[in-house]
C-alpha cells in the first residue's frame, strides 16, 4: 500500500460501507482546527498514528519537543521528508521515554488502532506523565461506537482487513472512565469533534 498516501483513498468496511477518508487534510500543514487542538497540549508530545506528520511538524515549528509514531512505512517517509521525527513503530511496541510524555494525540481516527479504543487508551496512558493528557478526535454524538472490520482501497489495490473502531462524542465519559482517565474537555471545531483526557488521580 505504499500509494494510500498519494492516491485518492478510501476506507472499506466488511460489510459494504464506505467511509471518507480525508487523505488531503493529512497531507496539508496544520489548519487553523489543528492548531486550536495544539494550543491545549504540552510537551513533549506523542503523537499516534501520526501519518505523514504535520502535527508533529506544527509542534516543532512552535519550538515544542514532539515524536510521531505510525506504522505506515509510507507515511513515515513522507513525515521524514518534511523533518519531523517519526519512528516506524506500532503504538504496542517498546517506545522511548514511557511514562515522560506529557501530551499524546489520537486525531483524524486514529483512536481506533486495533479495533479497540479501551485497550489503546490505556496503552497510552501507561506512556504518559501521570498528569499527562490525551487529546482525542471523536465523531459527532448522533454517530454510534463501533467496532469494524476495514481495509484501505485506492484506485490501484486494497490492504488486507484489520480491526478498526469509531468513537462517539457521547461515549467518552464511560470510555475515559474504564481506560485511567477523566475528561477534562469537549469541544467542536467546524464539522471536528474532540475531547481531552486527562491521567485520572492514582
Amino acid at each position: 500500500m505504499t500509494d494510500t498516501l498519494l492516491a485518492p483513498t478510501r476506507l472499506r468496511v466488511d460489510d459494504g460501507r464506505l467511509l471518507t477518508l480525508d487523505v488531503r487534510r493529512w497531507m496539508a500543514p496544520a489548519d487553523p482546527v489543528d492548531e486550536s487542538l495544539l494550543d491545549r497540549a504540552v510537551a513533549p508530545v506523542l503523537d499516534v498514528g501520526c501519518g505523514p506528520g504535520r502535527m508533529v511538524h506544527a509542534l516543532h515549528r512552535r519550538g515544542m519537543g514532539a515524536l510521531g509514531v505510525d506504522v505506515s512505512p509510507t507515511a513515515v517517509a513522507l513525515a521524514r521528508r518534511k523533518g519531523a521525527p517519526v519512528l516506524h513503530r506500532s503504538i504496542f511496541e517498546r517506545l522511548p521515554d514511557q511514562g515522560a510524555w506529557r501530551s499524546a494525540l489520537l486525531i483524524d481516527g486514529s483512536v481506533g488502532i486495533g479495533g479497540c479504543p479501551r485497550t489503546l487508551l490505556r496503552r497510552v496512558c501507561e506512556l504518559l506523565h501521570p498528569r499527562g493528557r490525551v487529546m482525542v478526535e471523536v465523531e459527532a454524538p448522533h454517530h454510534p461506537s463501533e467496532s469494524l472490520l476495514v481495509r484501505i482501497e485506492t484506485h490501484r489495490r486494497s490492504s488486507p482487513w484489520f480491526p478498526w473502531a469509531r468513537v462517539s462524542a457521547a461515549d467518552v465519559d464511560q470510555l475515559a472512565a474504564s481506560s485511567g482517565f477523566t475528561v477534562t474537555e469537549q469541544w467542536q471545531e467546524d464539522d471536528r469533534h474532540f475531547v481531552r483526557l486527562d491521567r485520572a488521580p492514582g
